[in-house]
């Protein structure tokens, strides 16, 4: 009754809904409707990612960047060579969500062990090594307006810093007139930053948008910065190997170790014809939170970057190559196998659910989660999931999109599994969360 309801009012009738309700326990469909309709996930597609990672990859799975050169010392100190930094794709490298992961612990780890190893001087460059996930860095279906923000930040096998940084405005005393950018965080000087924000009316708030692409070198700001708004903008950084040499090549300047050579990517030495030497000598490896502690961060904060580190490292444990197209592919073909769920019901495009072209059935993911509460990981899982009106379980959201997905124990004991979503609804989006919520609180 309280779906029909809402199917039949007024924000739907130019949208289409889709339910998959299930007995967590053993899988019956408790209820569903428009089940076999695939749709706009948005960011519940996260919970399909994670489940795919902790099954084929495993709990305890980690990351591991090396630092190392190549070259000789000399007796002086000198080395006749370069500093390279190899990724191996570790989503967590620079970010602050973990104490071993912060940046300025990650430089100055690194530095120390450069003055361990007696260098005093080089005469290379700091190279950045990020061939392992190729040049593509941003999965298909993903959009312009969307790639120069932090949440569309895309994976690097060197990402650093979560591959974004911050953006610092003062507004104008007058609505209308120029937003000052005044700084940015850390600082960017490589980069061509163009303002063209202008300051919004009150309680306007931020509609800033960044506009650039992967390994530009120029950014456009556009949209408005509410007069009365105190809060830092993030954007992508769109060369982020790059980013991280030059962060250590400023680091040892600082110390007094000379560095001849301007930081370089392995893509950059590629693309211009230069030789790349793999170091000879690794002077440190850094080893990343396990795949659980990702993960929790992954849905607790929908972070689209980590979905889209893992959909590529699960095409490379598998022995694929390394493309966001070969971690989809890798994903479907596991739940067919796995639980017998059609292919063609996960029709997606990356890991994060950030591509508006994505399309899943509510019954495939609804089965997906129901057949985890049997795994070992588990716990882990669940406890990843946010906590919305008092359920606990992932949201979604892109234009036009909401979705929920996650379970719940009924007020007779039954343990329920559930995934909603809508597409296309009109009016607005908190009154539309507040109808899909009422709708599961049925479940209660």
């Amino acid at each position: 009754m309280a779906y029909s309801h809402f199917e039949n009012d007024s924000q739907m009738k130019f949208g289409i809904s889709s339910i998959s309700v299930l007995n967590a326990e053993t899988g019956a469909i408790v209820y569903a409707k428009n089940e076999n309709v695939g749709l706009a996930s948005a960011s519940t597609l996260k919970t399909i990612t994670a489940a795919t990672a902790y099954h084929l990859l495993g709990k305890d799975f980690v990351w591991e960047t090396s630092l190392g050169y190549n070259g000789t010392i000399s007796s002086n100190g000198t080395l006749n060579g370069d500093v390279v930094i190899t990724g191996a794709g570790d989503p967590s490298l620079g970010s602050d969500r973990y104490d071993q992961t912060r940046p300025e612990l990650i430089l100055k780890k690194w530095a120390e062990a450069i003055v361990r190893s007696g260098i005093k001087n080089i005469t290379g460059s700091i190279i950045a090594d990020e061939r392992l996930f190729g040049t593509q860095t941003m999965p298909g279906g993903w959009t312009w307006q969307d790639m120069g923000n932090y949440y569309g930040a895309g994976p690097s096998s060197l990402t650093w810093r979560e591959n974004q940084f911050d953006l610092i405005f003062k507004p104008a005393n007058r609505v209308g007139e120029p937003a000052e950018l005044t700084r940015t965080e850390p600082q960017m000087s490589y980069l061509k930053i163009v303002n063209e924000v202008l300051t919004g009316a009150p309680g306007s708030g931020d509609n800033v948008y960044a506009y650039s692409a992967p390994y530009s070198t120029v950014i456009y700001l556009r949209g408005t910065y509410g007069i009365d708004l105190k809060k830092v903008i993030a954007a992508s950084v769109p060369d982020p190997a790059y980013h991280l040499a030059y962060q250590l090549l400023n680091r040892l300047k600082q110390m007094g170790i000379s560095v001849e050579k301007d930081a370089v990517t392995a893509r950059e030495l590629s693309l211009n014809n230069q030789l790349f030497q793999a170091p000879s000598k690794i002077i440190d490896i850094h080893t990343s939170p396990n795949l659980g502690k990702i993960i929790y961060w992954f849905n607790q904060k929908s972070i689209n970057l980590f979905g889209e580190h893992l959909i590529k490292t699960i095409a490379w444990k598998e022995g694929k190559e390394i493309t966001t197209t070969n971690g989809v592919r890798v994903l479907k073909d596991f739940w067919a196998k796995k639980e017998g769920i059609d292919p063609d019901a996960i029709n997606i495009y990356d890991g994060s659910g950030l591509s508006p072209s994505n399309r899943i059935t509510t019954l495939a993911m609804a089965q997906a989660l129901q057949s985890i509460k049997k795994e070992s990981w588990f716990a882990g899982f669940y406890e990843s999931l946010p906590v919305y009106n008092d359920m606990k379980m992932k949201s979604g959201s892109i234009s036009d999109v909401i979705a929920y997905t996650g379970y719940q124990i009924s007020s007779n004991g039954t343990p329920l599994v559930f995934s909603f979503i809508i597409n296309n609804y009109k009016g607005s989006s908190s009154t539309a969360r507040q109808k899909m919520f009422s709708v599961l609180n049925t479940l209660k």
